[in-house]
């Protein structure tokens, strides 16, 4: 399948945006509407005590050095002030409470899309990324290397033979080779590193900051990881390998011809071990 340039793939990144800065302006809108709230209170309470001074103080008159208070107030009227600020409060701590749950709401629905975004961009069967997912993560580790001058190389690893394991071992132990492949793999780079399935039994792997001389090191510990899960004898008289091609990325470079080359570089290493495998089978004959 082949995949998209450079230049059509910065079109991701600016549809999407961080779920962070959409929880936090929802959050601050909330916000917002409860500091309305509180002016509202404020400005209700100053209100009702101008109320409560103006209805007093005609009453109050100076004698002897002292203040007195000469009031006669309707019974009515002490009613009525009485259920207004009984209901404003009602009101005030109902909106609150709303407040509140539209905040839970909100971190909860944008935890949720989250997560069922992460979950698209994620293969099922060996819980790395999809090739869904591919698009994004060349913006993001091409722009990361553009800006930051650093080098970024990639690794396109293939099963070899994968279809004798289906046929002889069964579709069953074929998701479990691919399942382990992928554990071996995410074991051999590092957190800052990506690892994509790529097709049905191909990977590929971005290394950040690693230029194609220090990718042999990570091609060996690879194989080293194989090795010892053959040794496990997890395939009855069936050896897994892995062949793996490389190539580095260059701003004059698009996608396509990234992935070309190291797809190129995976069939030479395919070629090498199978011509390998028959000189072991010759030197077994005689």
């Amino acid at each position: 399948m082949p995949v998209r340039e450079s230049a059509v793939l910065v079109e991701p990144e600016h549809k999407q945006e961080s779920i962070l800065a959409k929880l936090n302006q929802q959050l601050t809108l909330l916000e917002n509407r409860d500091t309305e709230q509180w002016v509202i209170v404020v400005g209700t309470g100053i209100l009702v005590g101008a109320g409560l001074v103006a209805i007093l103080f005609p009453g109050a008159f100076l004698r002897d050095g002292t203040v007195h208070f000469d009031l006669s107030v309707s019974r009515q009227l002490f009613v009525g002030l009485i259920a207004l600020l009984v209901l404003f409060n009602t009101y005030m701590i109902s909106t609150r409470l709303k407040l509140r749950g539209a905040r839970r709401q909100v971190i909860s629905t944008s935890i949720q899309s989250e997560l069922l975004r992460l979950q698209s961009f994620s293969d099922p069967l060996t819980e790395v990324y999809n090739r869904r997912a591919l698009d994004d993560m060349l913006v993001k580790y091409t722009r990361r290397a553009e800006r930051l001058k650093k080098p970024l190389s990639f690794l396109m690893v293939d099963v070899d033979r994968f279809r004798q394991i289906n046929s002889r071992f069964g579709h069953t132990m074929g998701d479990f080779v691919l399942l382990e492949v992928a554990t071996i793999l995410k074991s051999a780079v590092r957190g800052s590193d990506a690892v994509i399935r790529y097709g049905g039994d191909e990977f590929l792997i971005l290394l950040a900051d690693s230029p194609l001389a220090d990718v042999e090191a990570v091609i060996g510990r690879i194989h080293r990881y194989v090795q010892d899960w053959n040794q496990s004898g997890h395939l009855k008289d069936f050896e897994l390998v892995l062949s793996i091609g490389s190539a580095d990325w260059a701003p004059m470079k698009t996608v396509d011809e990234i992935l070309n080359e190291a797809d190129k570089s995976m069939y030479a290493a395919k070629a090498r071990g199978m011509a390998k495998g028959k000189e072991y089978r010759v030197m077994a004959k005689a």
